[in-house]
């Protein structure tokens, strides 16, 4: 966030580029919510603007979602939806850890908002994620635990999702040769070509000459080590596409680092998931297929070349991660509207209705001892309080008065 907020600063000093970008009056902006500083660029311009995130919920407590750490799993958390005592203990521990950990991260962007934006008016990155017009996650609940939304949260994973094309023919040529065995791919998303820790390709290769399958492995070639040989069942590919290939009738398994629209594209097509996470959100991803029952994930430093064969003969062969596999691309693909038709219409939406301002909940305007209510329950305490306390009077007042009868009549 500290690099966003630097390069947040040059973008904010090229007067040029906004001048002109503010001549062409834009009616909306469609937005990369992951970077906050595509929120000060929007305010600066003028333009209403969608928020677009790249994946599951982590960042709902900046917008003002629904919360509930009983059932709901924090970032990071690696829980699912059903959790034991000490489970929610802690989820609840890292609830109140987030909100500490947004405060430094929207403090961060403070700087930028003193110094472009003028006296009055110079809003901080809470209010710009709150101003956001539709508020659109890459996710699908084929993959996401259920959870509350509201009405401008919107969900439509899958975009890149679709009915497979043929592959060529050197690639259907190899996967033929595969026979009933099948194939799998292996690939660590569009970040990672080639993996640069060389003890752990050496695993990896040697856990796939041990396996029937033919793999199509992403590796960009010129970087694999001349004195390791590759093994025979396995190709090498600078490239892949990932959608065609998935689509296959002989795949068998997606080897994947747990990106999101990596396992949006095994859930459309109901391929099982082997998980390699690496970093931010592909340890919750891999969480959640794991808990769909469609795949298992291991961690790179525990990849032995047994073990990973082993995990792989153990989906491969356990028919029942297939089966769940299916029932998930059912659920994705049987969604009432395709998400480009969806997408599309909440943006026309958006423009034709002139915002998105009676979608968003009042509680955006309420300060937060409102939104907590604690002037409700410091009112109602009071009362209570103060009705506990003249009972207890009376009870006194009456005690007193029976002994002082009694004492009377005694005298």
């Amino acid at each position: 966030m500290n690099i966003f907020a630097n390069q947040c600063q040059a973008s904010m000093n090229q007067t040029d580029i906004l001048d002109f970008l503010k001549q062409e009056k834009y009616d909306i902006a469609i937005i990369d919510a992951f970077n906050p500083c595509t929120f000060f660029v929007s305010e600066k311009l003028g333009i209403p603007y969608i928020a677009v995130f790249p994946g599951i919920f982590a960042n709902s407590l900046s917008i003002g979602l629904p919360n509930s750490p009983a059932y709901l799993p924090a970032f990071a958390s690696q829980f699912t939806d059903r959790m034991n005592f000490l489970q929610r203990v802690q989820n609840t521990l890292m609830y109140i850890g987030s909100y500490v950990v947004e405060g430094k991260i929207q403090a961060i962007f403070d700087s930028i908002s003193e110094r472009h934006f003028p006296d009055g008016f110079r809003p901080s990155l809470r209010d710009l994620y709150q101003k956001a017009e539709l508020w659109i996650y890459n996710v699908d609940f084929s993959i996401e635990f259920a959870r509350p939304l509201l009405p401008h949260v919107q969900c439509f994973s899958g975009l890149r999702a679709k009915p497979a094309n043929q592959v060529s023919q050197d690639v259907e040529d190899f996967i033929a040769e595969s026979g009933d065995s099948g194939f799998i791919v292996v690939t660590m998303g569009s970040m990672i070509s080639t993996i640069p820790i060389m003890d752990l390709v050496k695993e990896m290769n040697l856990a796939f000459a041990n396996i029937l399958q033919k793999v199509i492995w992403r590796y960009n070639a010129s970087h694999w080590q001349e004195d390791l040989k590759l093994a025979p069942n396995v190709r090498l590919m600078d490239w892949v596409n990932q959608n065609d290939l998935l689509g296959h009738p002989k795949i068998r398994l997606l080897v994947t680092h747990g990106g999101m629209n990596s396992l949006n594209e095994a859930v459309y097509h109901g391929v099982p998931v082997l998980g390699i996470p690496l970093f931010g959100d592909q340890f919750d991803n891999l969480v959640r297929i794991k808990a769909k029952l469609m795949g298992e994930y291991i961690s790179p430093l525990e990849i032995k070349s047994k073990n990973f064969a082993d995990l792989i003969r153990k989906i491969v062969e356990n028919k029942s991660y297939k089966t769940s596999a299916m029932k998930q691309s059912v659920i994705m693909r049987s969604r009432p509207f395709p998400p480009d038709r969806q997408l599309l219409g909440w943006v026309e939406h958006i423009i034709q209705s002139g915002g998105g301002g009676h979608l968003r909940p009042y509680s955006y305007q309420l300060p937060w001892y409102q939104y907590w209510l604690l002037d409700v329950i410091s009112f109602i305490s009071i009362c209570v309080a103060g009705i506990v306390y003249l009972i207890v009077k009376v009870i006194r007042g009456l005690i007193y008065l029976m002994f002082s009868n009694r004492k009377q009549k005694q005298s």
